[in-house]
Order: C-alpha cells, then structure tokens, then sequence
C-alpha cells in the first residue's frame, strides 16, 4: 500500500480564528496572522494521514493505490463517509473503473473502514504495478461543528498552549511534550493504523 493522498482538503477549517481569538481572549486584531498560523499547525499535528489521530476531522477527499484487487480492502482513515470511485489497470494496462455496484463500504466496521467486493462479484486481474488500483474516498466527521466536540476543545487547547509558549522550550518550568487534558481529550479518538 503506498501512502494515501489528498485529493481535496476541507473546505472549512477545524476551528476558526474567531473561535480561537474567542478561546484566548483576545480583543483586537493584533495577533490574527499568529492565530491563524496556529489554528492551521494544530489541525496538521490532529488531522488527517500525518496527523496523530489517524483520522479525517473535516470532510476531505483521500485516494489511495494498491497493487493488486481483494475481495476486501482496508481504508487507511476514518471515518468514511463514501467511496468516489475504484479504478485500476486491467491485465492489459488498460484503465478500467469498476461499477459501484460492485462493492460496498462498511464505514463502521470494528478494525476500520473497509471496502469489499459485493458476493458473486470475480476479482478482476491487474496489471503488475504498485499504483495498479486506485480507491478514492471522502472521510471525516462532516462540517466542523460535527466533529467531536473534546477533538474541536483539544485544537483550541493546542492554540493556546502554543500561543503562550512559542518556543519549542520554556525554561523556568517544567517541560512537557502537551498538555496533560489535550491528550486526555484526545486519546477516546487515536486510531491504530491497520
């Protein structure tokens, strides 16, 4: 399996600056580029393939490639909302797109999201290629206001924590990798990778 891409990023982002200036109660406009630079490095280090929960908060669009066609194949994040297509290169190099009708996503399966091959259905033979299959799908929770409220209160945590400590170490204190409520918050949503 080669490493997912994204195809379409959210639309929206986690949290906005409004709601980050809101949690760090700020008043004017001083601080809105350093806010939004936050709220962007938070949503990286939660979101997506990269990001520690191994999750798509907002609605994005991921495609990933196989070498071969199996009657079932994991998906790499989560949680999936549909599949926008399966395709791949026939025996004879030639593309292909497989009917929808051909397979089914179970979103909510207990090891991960995964997509299998509809009974009856022949796995089609492919050409000898790592990228031979390619499976586009759209993941996240939906809209920002529909993910999960700790992972929304976790970001603007993260903001904070970062706007009041902008070096990577504060001398005078303890250190600590984050704070303890952000992963508190956080760990009900860590997904292990399949």
């Amino acid at each position: 399996m080669l490493t997912p891409t994204l195809v379409e990023p959210p639309a929206s982002a986690l949290i906005s600056t409004a709601e980050a200036k809101a949690h760090l109660r700020l008043d004017t406009a001083d601080d809105d580029d350093v806010v939004t630079a936050l709220v962007v490095a938070a949503t990286t280090y939660l979101d997506g393939w990269s990001g520690i929960l191994g999750r798509c908060l907002v609605t994005q669009t991921w495609s990933i490639s196989l070498p071969t066609i199996e009657r079932r194949m994991r998906l790499p994040l989560a949680p999936v909302q549909s599949i926008e297509s399966v395709t791949y290169f026939d025996a004879d190099g030639a593309g292909q797109t497989m009917a929808d009708s051909t397979y089914r996503l179970h979103a909510s399966a207990a090891g991960g999201p995964y997509l299998e091959l509809v009974d009856g259905v022949s796995v089609p033979s492919v050409a000898a290629r790592d990228d031979a299959v390619t499976l586009e799908f759209v993941a996240g929770y939906g809209d920002p206001e529909e993910v999960p409220a700790a992972i929304r209160q976790a970001a603007l945590m993260l903001v904070a924590h970062w706007f009041e400590h902008r070096e990577a170490v504060v001398t005078g204190t303890i250190a600590t990798e984050l704070p303890l409520a952000v992963r508190a918050l956080l760990a009900p949503f860590r997904r292990l990778t399949v």
